[in-house]
């Protein structure tokens, strides 16, 4: 089964990453600052040739290396920020409970998705100790609109000569109104090429794609506005390869 292609007319964001510089009306090149802040979160980037190419360098330190465990670390970008004031319990993706805002963000939609076609166009380079992903997250501006919409999940321990799984669905988090979706697909392809990932969704499905191949599709996913995370993960914190995890990213295109 193929995706649905979108209509042209209905493009809403088509980012090339063309010139040297992130388009910082769009994209915040931090990850989830409130818990941490935004000095300690900055995103290892360039924009060049036009695409984004995110990595974690070797010595970048942990992501809220004194709180999370297990230690990470990440780069990624996200269309939307915000929180409550320091101290409070309002912020986007709390990864425990009872988690505290260490620094109050500025309300920040640089882009945001309540239903349509996204697309994201990257290539890979992990090992079995990183991890890529493209999601779509509730802004949180009230708390039950945490859902996530996971547009792909690759980690570098699945990808083999024959291919990779490819996480994709949706996670209810705090949102009672959403049912947990998700799973790992096996998909021939090499993650080190450039691929489309895709998802289609309105008030009653989420179709989930690779090159326009149909992987997954769920039900009743969330329908209130999301923003676009784009993230490399590395749980390897004591690295002595020198490796750095890397996410190419070509393009990504919106549809209403």
């Amino acid at each position: 089964m193929e995706l649905h292609r979108p209509d042209p007319s209905r493009l809403v964001l088509d980012e090339d990453f063309d010139g040297d510089q992130l388009d910082e009306r769009v994209w915040l090149p931090h990850y989830l600052p409130a818990w941490s802040s935004l000095a300690q979160t900055r995103a290892t980037y360039a924009v060049a040739d036009s695409h984004l190419d995110l990595s974690v360098a070797p010595d970048q330190q942990p992501w809220c290396g004194d709180d999370h465990t297990p230690l990470l670390r990440v780069s990624g970008v996200q269309s939307g920020n915000l929180s409550g004031p320091v101290g409070s319990t309002q912020g986007q993706q709390p990864y425990r409970d009872g988690l505290l805002v260490r620094e109050q963000q500025r309300t920040f939609v640089g882009h945001a998705f309540a239903g349509g076609h996204l697309e994201v166009r990257a290539r890979m380079e992990l090992d079995a100790d990183s991890m890529a992903a493209f999601w779509l997250v509730g802004l949180e501006d009230q708390p039950e609109r945490s859902a996530e919409i996971c547009v792909a999940e690759v980690f570098g321990r699945t990808v083999s000569s024959a291919g990779a799984d490819v996480g994709a669905g949706v996670h209810a988090f705090r949102d009672p109104a959403v049912t947990e979706d998700f799973a790992a697909v096996p998909v021939a392809i090499d993650v080190r090429e450039p691929h489309d990932y895709a998802v289609d969704w309105t008030r009653d499905r989420a179709v989930f794609a690779v090159d326009g191949q149909v992987v997954r599709e769920t039900s009743a996913p969330p329908a209130y506005p999301m923003q676009a995370m784009i993230a490399v993960f590395d749980f390897a914190v004591d690295r002595t390869d020198g490796f750095a995890p890397r996410l190419r990213v070509d393009h990504v295109r919106a549809y209403v």
